[in-house]
């Protein structure tokens, strides 16, 4: 009887693609997050590197939580990076919430080119510089090539409840206004326009951006003087302004013509048989 001598391959240290090697906890994992995650997302809490981070608020706490999934993962003016943060430091804003940790975990796909990650990295530490937050902990899982859609992402974020906010469906009354802080339907046009190969006159991109230091100012200088927030984002403002009525069984009165919508955005909505008050937004929100 022959009797052969087996022996493992070495991992590949420097693969130019997600492997599951990188999400087995091992040596590979371990490269993954000092050369990537925490050296692009370096701080003092991600030094540590435990399993959960120590961190004070003062006063009252808000957190929020959001997965993102999305198709494609590079859009005109963002990526699923920067969306995860900026959709998370806006929902804890709209809140009345100033945002100041997040955590952060990934499911990434086998396959994955490892220049994407990378990317997807700086556009979150670009995110968390302009919203001033800081990612504080997180986690990172590997599934088999077509278990996934190339990167999933979630977050939570936390907050301080800002001393001047007092938000609340039930303060809406008859004859309230109600404002929006920008155009409608950006994002959602800027996601379809690559997925169904559409071209306009002029670039046409994601409105994905920070709200918070808008909103503090907001709140710093009216207080409850403002009612209520929301950033419209999937089901668009006609689906916000819905689910206002429907919570304080009010109606409301829309004057369309002066909702702005870019152009370009309404030729699309046309040729693609959308309401643009429907189509999603990520960097207005309405009050």
């Amino acid at each position: 009887m022959k009797i052969e001598k087996l022996h493992c391959p070495n991992p590949v240290m420097d693969s130019e693609v997600i492997t599951l090697g990188h999400g087995s906890g091992g040596l590979l994992t371990n490269r993954l997050l000092d050369s990537k995650v925490f050296e692009i997302l370096k701080n003092e809490f991600l030094e540590k590197a435990d399993d959960a981070a120590e961190f004070q608020l003062e006063g009252k706490t808000i957190m929020s939580t959001d997965s993102f999934v999305i198709s494609p993962i590079f859009f005109p003016g963002g990526n699923i990076g920067e969306l995860a943060v900026n959709g998370t430091v806006n929902d804890v804003a709209m809140c009345g919430g100033i945002p100041k940790y997040l955590s952060l975990s990934f499911v990434l796909e086998e396959g994955l080119a490892m220049e994407e990650f990378e990317k997807i990295l700086q556009g979150i530490k670009v995110a968390c510089d302009r919203s001033d937050v800081k990612v504080i902990t997180g986690d990172t899982k590997v599934v088999d090539k077509g278990k996934g859609d190339k990167i999933f992402v979630n977050t939570t974020g936390i907050g301080e409840l800002h001393p001047e906010s007092n938000l609340s469906y039930n303060r809406i009354k008859p004859g309230d206004s109600v404002i929006l802080s920008g155009e409608m339907a950006n994002h959602g046009i800027a996601i379809l326009s690559v997925r169904e190969g559409l071209e306009f006159d002029t670039d046409l991109e994601s409105d994905t951006v920070n709200l918070n230091h808008l909103v503090r100012k907001m709140l710093d200088h009216f207080g409850d003087k403002i009612k209520f927030m929301r950033d419209p984002t999937r089901g668009g403002l006609s689906s916000a302004l819905n689910e206002v009525a429907q919570k304080t069984q009010l109606g409301i009165d829309i004057v369309e013509e002066r909702i702005p919508v870019k152009r370009q955005v309404r030729a699309a909505c046309e040729m693609l048989g959308l309401d643009p008050l429907y189509v999603a937004n990520e960097g207005i929100f309405m009050l």
